[in-house]
C-alpha cells in the first residue's frame, strides 16, 4: 500500500486538483457484497482440505476464485472430483462462466470441469456457456472435445450465434485448420437450416423493427403464441444488437410477460446490447436494476463490454464498470486491469485521476501490485509527461522485486521523444546497457522513429549505426520508418541508397509496401533505372510484380529500351506472360506512340510477335492509323 501512496503523492504534487480523494460513484454499488481480500491460491473462509497421494495437498473454498486455483494447480482425478462433490459449491451461471473463463488457457481442464458439471442434477447448460466452452476448445490439442461439445450443444437444442461462429472460424483460419474450418461451416449452415426457431426469431425482429413500440406491437407479439425460453430471448436480443432502444423495449415486454421471469442469462444478454456509446444511460440504469434484482454480471459479459467501452473511447465508463466488477465475486484479472490502464494511457493527455481509481480498487481487494500494473501506471505517467513521477514508479517497482525491462524503458524513450527530449531519450538507451538490460529492436525503433518525427533524420541514422554496432538486427518495420522519414524530406536518393544497402549488405527483407512506395517516388522523379532495380529486388524476395506505375510511366516518358528492361524484370522465367507485353503495347498506342510500339515488337521473342492477340492488336492499330 505504501507504494501506491507514493504514486498518489506524486500525482497530487504534480496536480493540486488531485489533492483530495476522488469520490467514487457508489450509486450502483449499494447492493454489492464486500468480500475479504483473496489470496493468490485459496480463500481460507469456508475452506476444506484433502490429500491426494502422499505429496499433493488440496485447499478448497466454495468461492469462485478458489475453485479456479484448485483446478489450475491439480490434475483431474477421482479425489479432486470427490472433493468438489463434498464441498457443495453454489455453481450458478455467473460462477460457471467465471471458472470457464479463467480456464481458457487450459482446454482439457475446462472440458473435465464441464463434464463434471453435466453429472450434477441441478446443472442447466445455456447457450452462452456452450459458446464460451467452444471458444476454449478451439485448439489443435482439444479438437476431439470441441466436436463432442458441438454435438451436445445441438442435441440439447442450443444454437451457435453468428458472433461465436465468426470467432471460431477466424481461429481455424489463423491456425491453418482448413478441414475443421470447412466442417464447422457445414455444421453451422445445417444448424441454421434445421432450426425451426430461426424463422420465428426473424419474424419477431421484423415486427419490432417495422414500427415504433406501442400496444399494437405488443399485441401482435402476444398473438404469435411464442413460447418464451431463454435461448429464444437471447437470440432476439442479439439480432437487435444494433438497435439498443428497441432491444430494451422487447426486454421490458418479455420481463412482464406472464409465466416468464428475467434471469441472470437474460440480463447479461441485455447488458451486452446496451454496452455502447448511444445507449450508455440505459446501460447504467439496467445494470443498477439487475443488481437490485440479485443478479450478477458474468465475467465474459464484462470483458466484452469493457473492451467495447475502451474501443469507443468511453474510458471513464470502462473505469466505472471495472470498479463495479471488482466489488463483485467475479473480479477481473490483473490482465484486465493492465489492459484498462493501457487504454487510459492511449489518450493524448491521460487522465491520472482514472489511473488512481483503477489502482486504488485493485489494491483494495488485497492484491499486491504486479509487474503489469506497474507497467500500466508508468505508461500513463509518461503519456502525461510526468517524468519525475514515472521515475519514482520505477524505484517503487524495483523495491517490490520487479526489475525494469525493455517494456518500461521503451515507454520512457517514447515519452521523451514525444516531448522532444531527444538527448534524454538517447541517454536512456545508455542507462539500459549499464543496467544490463539490452535494448531490443523495439526500443531502438521507438528511439529512431522519435528522431524521424522530429525531423532529425541524420541523428536517426547515427542511432541506427550504433544499434548495428551492438549487433541488433534491422527489421522491415525499422527500415519502413526510415524510408518514410527520408521521403517526407524529399530525400529520395538517400532513401533508395539506404534500402539497397540494407537489402544487399544486411539482408533485410523490406515490406512489399515499402518497395511500392519508393518505386512510385522514384518514377515521379523519372529515375527509371533505380525503380527497375527495386523491381528486380522485389522479384528476388518473391513479391508479386508491381507493374502498373511502370506501364504508366513508360508509355509517357520511357524509351523502347526501358520497356524491354521492364518486361525482362517482370518474371522469374525467361519471358513474362503475353498479357504483360499486350499491356505495354496498348499503353504506347493510348499515348499515340505507334513507332515505339512497333520498335518494341521487333525486340520481342518470336512467340510474342506471332501471337494472335498481338497480331490482332497491331492490325487494329494499323487500321486506325491509316484511317486517321
Amino acid at each position: 500500500m505504501n507504494r501506491t501512496r507514493t504514486f498518489f503523492s506524486a500525482l497530487r504534487f504534480s496536480n493540486p486538483l488531485l489533492s483530495n480523494p476522488i469520490p467514487v460513484n457508489r450509486r450502483l454499488l449499494t447492493q454489492v457484497t464486500h468480500f475479504a481480500p483473496v489470496s493468490p491460491y485459496f480463500l481460507l473462509e469456508q475452506s476444506h482440505t484433502c490429500y491426494v497421494g502422499t505429496h499433493q495437498k488440496l485447499y478448497f473454498s466454495s468461492k469462485p476464485s478458489s475453485i479456479v486455483q484448485l483446478l489450475l494447480v491439480n490434475d483431474w482425478s477421482p479425489d479432486l472430483e470427490t472433493e468438489l462433490e463434498n464441498s457443495n459449491p453454489i455453481l450458478n451461471h455467473e460462477t460457471i462462466i467465471y471458472i470457464l473463463k479463467r480456464l481458457d488457457k487450459e482446454p482439457h481442464k475446462a472440458w473435465d470441469f464441464y463434464n463434471w458439471l453435466c453429472k450434477r442434477n441441478e446443472f442447466k447448460p445455456s447457450s452462452p456457456m456452450y459458446s464460451l466452452l467452444l471458444r476454449i476448445l478451439v485448439n489443435k490439442d482439444s479438437m476431439k472435445n470441441f466436436w463432442i461439445a458441438l454435438r451436445k450443444m445441438k442435441e440439447q437444442g442450443f444454437y451457435i450465434d453468428e458472433e461465436t461462429y465468426k470467432t471460431i472460424s477466424a481461429i481455424f483460419i489463423s491456425e491453418k485448420m482448413k478441414s475443421d474450418e470447412v466442417a464447422f461451416k457445414h455444421f453451422f449452415n445445417r444448424m441454421v437450416e434445421e432450426n425451426a426457431m430461426d424463422s420465428v426469431v426473424k419474424s419477431v425482429v421484423n415486427i419490432i423493427l417495422e414500427a415504433e413500440w406501442n400496444n399494437e406491437v405488443e399485441k401482435e407479439l402476444g398473438n404469435m403464441g411464442i413460447l418464451l425460453k431463454d435461448d429464444f430471448v437471447i437470440r432476439v436480443l442479439k439480432e437487435l444488437r444494433n438497435y439498443p432502444v428497441k432491444a430494451l423495449q422487447f426486454f421490458r415486454w418479455v420481463c412482464k410477460s406472464e409465466g416468464y421471469e428475467c434471469n441472470t442469462l437474460i440480463y447479461n444478454a441485455m447488458m451486452r446490447v446496451l454496452g455502447r456509446d448511444d445507449s450508455i444511460e440505459e446501460f447504467w440504469s439496467v445494470l443498477e436494476e439487475m443488481k437490485n434484482a440479485g443478479h450478477e454480471m458474468d465475467i465474459d459479459t464484462y470483458i466484452k463490454i469493457s473492451r467495447q467501452f475502451q474501443k469507443s473511447k468511453l474510458i471513464e465508463d470502462a473505469v466505472k464498470l471495472y470498479e463495479f466488477m471488482m466489488d463483485s465475486p467475479f473480479r477481473p484479472s490483473v490482465q484486465d486491469c493492465s489492459m484498462l490502464l493501457r487504454s487510459i494511457s492511449a489518450s493524448d493527455a491521460p487522465d491520472l485521476s482514472l489511473v488512481k481509481r483503477v489502482v486504488s480498487k485493485y489494491e483494495a481487494t488485497g492484491s499486491s501490485l504486479s509487474k503489469a500494473v506497474y507497467d500500466g501506471m508508468h505508461r500513463c505517467l509518461i503519456g502525461a509527461g510526468k517524468f519525475d513521477e514515472a521515475e519514482q514508479i520505477i524505484k517503487d517497482m524495483k523495491n517490490a522485486g520487479h526489475e525494469p525491462d525493455n517494456i518500461i524503458y521503451s515507454q520512457l524513450v517514447h515519452g521523451l521523444c514525444k516531448a522532444m527530449k531527444l538527448e534524454e531519450a538517447r541517454e536512456v538507451v545508455n542507462i539500459m546497457e549499464e543496467c544490463g538490460c539490452v535494448p531490443d529492436i523495439k526500443t531502438w525503433t521507438i528511439l529512431i522513429q522519435g528522431h524521424c518525427a522530429a525531423n532529425r533524420v541524420d541523428m536517426a541514422l547515427m542511432c541506427l549505426a550504433k544499434m548495428m554496432e551492438k549487433n541488433c538486427n534491422v527489421d522491415a518495420d525499422l527500415l519502413d520508418v526510415l524510408m518514410n522519414a527520408f521521403l517526407s524530406e524529399r530525400r529520395i536518393d538517400g532513401a533508395y541508397t539506404l534500402l539497397v544497402e540494407m537489402v544487399n549488405k544486411v539482408h533485410v527483407r523490406p515490406w512489399q509496401a515499402t518497395f511500392k512506395l519508393l518505386i512510385e517516388k522514384l518514377l515521379g522523379e523519372r529515375k527509371i533505372e533505380e525503380a527497375l532495380n527495386l523491381l528486380r529486388l522485389m522479384k528476388q524476395h518473391n513479391y508479386p510484380p508491381f507493374a502498373a506505375p511502370f506501364v504508366a510511366y513508360i508509355s509517357k516518358f520511357g524509351t523502347v529500351e526501358d520497356a524491354a528492361e521492364f518486361l525482362k524484370a517482370l518474371s522469374v522465367k525467361e519471358y513474362p506472360s503475353t498479357s504483360a507485353y499486350v499491356n505495354v503495347f496498348k499503353s504506347f498506342f493510348n499515348e499515340g506512340r505507334f513507332s515505339e510500339a512497333k520498335d518494341l515488337l521487333y525486340k520481342c521473342p518470336h512467340h510474342i510477335r506471332k501471337h494472335p492477340q498481338v497480331g490482332e492488336l497491331f492490325g487494329s492499330a494499323n487500321t486506325a492509323d491509316a484511317t486517321a
